[in-house]
């Protein structure tokens, strides 16, 4: 289908935004303590500079629909793309109805209206977030943008506002965190941030997922990359900075650390605190749900591709001819969502904190393997389609692209392992790993939730892939239209 190039030059930037910035992070990956920020700017030059560079060159040489489907198949065929694009779908489902669904409904239940685990108001508050999320992935792509703004500008806005307010109150209180913070980097907490800042760090290849929407990918995606990499980069690093200089360490809990911080600072502002606190969370759950819904609009583009060219089952290889959106795959996301949310809820047992960290462990696992197909992928077009013009390349030839694809990888393949095996890495350098302690699970119990996620996810790829022999090899092979709306 010819496809309304509703993507202009701004929005490019505004959807890595909305996908790169995740305020529920924030408070998880600052548990670390002072260290954290120090891996982070290492992370920054190690990480996101080479991954920038990487999905700059693939997002403007080869933009497609379905760019991460596109990319992997070009390089290495069908199979390997639907895997990867399965890997990189299933980051939604399982992130809108696992931790994203869990932290908006502790933040609800902490500072606006108590919600008991495991209860009917419980169940329903999360239902209504993966629904709403769930609806955003419907939509146009010339209407969901407006709402992308919408969840970036929040985000923004409020990073900034709790910043300025930071300031205040450390002048007006003193900043705990001054002289208490250990900065110097340790090997527990590389091994422990790893997986978490990886996550925090993604998002740069979301808009090329809409490679035919946009109105100029060569010029856009290299330029978008750039600007949202920064402005992401300082949305994280200074909140965190701050919360850690506003917070004793004690204090800073992964499920709520970011609205403590929050809570504590907003104290300056007197009576009208509870307000300000309560507008605030109102604000930081609609940023949660409309991050979410940004990834799963450009995760269902990249599915409903390898659908239709035969890698997945070709019934969910179609786009609503009024929306120009992937709505089949879109149910499927938010039905998947509430499963593994009521799933999430039976396995924790009614302990949100405990469900928040497994979950976010399992979603870091499935979406940095999707990487590990991505990354060499963009090495072997060097050679397979090296005639295709690049307006952007990453510099220093082959040998650049080499160093690029292979610092990338090795992070991706270093999170994966540690996310789902943490703990094995440990003894390697001398140090005690409580695993119970640390997880509030056993590591059978863990390892089955986890384990077994990733093998059902592979083996739905296969079976998706055996479903699609037909329409392989028929031709041609592009994105069908629905003959009615839905």
């Amino acid at each position: 289908m010819k496809f309304s190039h509703s993507l202009r030059r701004l929005d490019v930037p505004i959807m890595i935004l909305s996908a790169l910035i995740s305020l529920d992070m924030v408070g998880e990956i600052s548990t670390f303590g002072g260290e954290t920020f120090t891996w982070l700017l290492v992370l920054a030059a190690l990480w996101m500079i080479p991954y920038g560079l990487v999905t700059a060159e693939l997002g403007s040489a080869f933009p497609a629909e379905g760019g991460l489907y596109e990319w992997v198949k070009r390089a290495f065929g069908r199979l390997p793309g639907s895997v990867a694009t399965i890997m990189y779908w299933s980051i939604n489902p399982l992130w809108i109805g696992g931790s994203l669904a869990f932290i908006s409904t502790e933040a609800w239940s902490t500072y606006i209206s108590p919600i008991e685990p495991g209860t009917g108001g419980d169940y329903a508050f999360k239902t209504a977030f993966v629904l709403a999320a769930t609806a955003v992935t419907l939509l146009a792509l010339e209407r969901s943008r407006s709402i992308f703004k919408i969840g970036t500008y929040l985000k923004v806005l409020l990073a900034l506002f709790f910043l300025g307010t930071t300031v205040f109150y450390g002048i007006a209180h003193g900043f705990h965190g001054v002289g208490s913070l250990t900065w110097s980097p340790t090997m527990t907490g590389f091994l422990g941030l790893v997986p978490l800042l990886l996550f925090s760090l993604v998002g740069f290849e979301v808009p090329s997922q809409a490679g035919d929407e946009m109105q100029n990918p060569q010029r856009d995606v290299p330029r978008g990359i750039a600007l949202g990499g920064l402005i992401g980069l300082l949305s994280y690093a200074l909140p965190i900075l701050a919360l850690l200089l506003v917070l004793p360490p004690e204090q800073i809990t992964g499920i709520a650390g970011f609205m403590a911080a929050v809570e504590t600072v907003f104290g300056i502002f007197g009576p009208a605190a509870p307000i300000l606190v309560k507008i605030a969370v109102v604000a930081f759950i609609v940023t949660l749900a409309i991050t979410g819904a940004t990834w799963a609009v450009a995760a269902n583009r990249a599915l409903t591709v390898a659908a239709a060219d035969g890698a997945f089952f070709p019934y969910f290889g179609t786009f609503d001819p009024r929306r120009q959106a992937p709505v089949r795959v879109g149910v499927l996301t938010g039905a998947v969502a509430l499963v593994f949310m009521v799933a999430g809820v039976v396995f924790s047992q009614g302990d949100n904190a405990a469900t928040f960290t497994v979950v976010l462990t399992i979603t870091i696992s499935t979406s940095l393997v999707a990487y590990l197909f991505v990354f060499p992928a963009a090495l072997r077009l060097r050679t397979t389609h090296a005639d295709t013009p690049r307006p952007y390349a990453v510099p220093g030839g082959r040998a650049g692209m080499a160093v690029a694809a292979g610092l990338t990888t090795f992070w991706a393949a270093l999170g994966v392992w540690v996310a789902v095996f943490p703990g094995t890495l440990e003894p390697l350098f001398g140090l005690d790993y409580d695993f119970v302690e640390i997880w509030g699970v056993s590591r059978l119990k863990f390892e089955f939730f986890t384990l077994g996620t990733l093998a059902v996810l592979t083996a739905i790829a296969a079976l998706g892939y055996g479903r699609g022999r037909a329409l392989r090899h028929a031709e041609p092979t592009e994105p069908t239209v629905l003959s009615t709306a839905y």
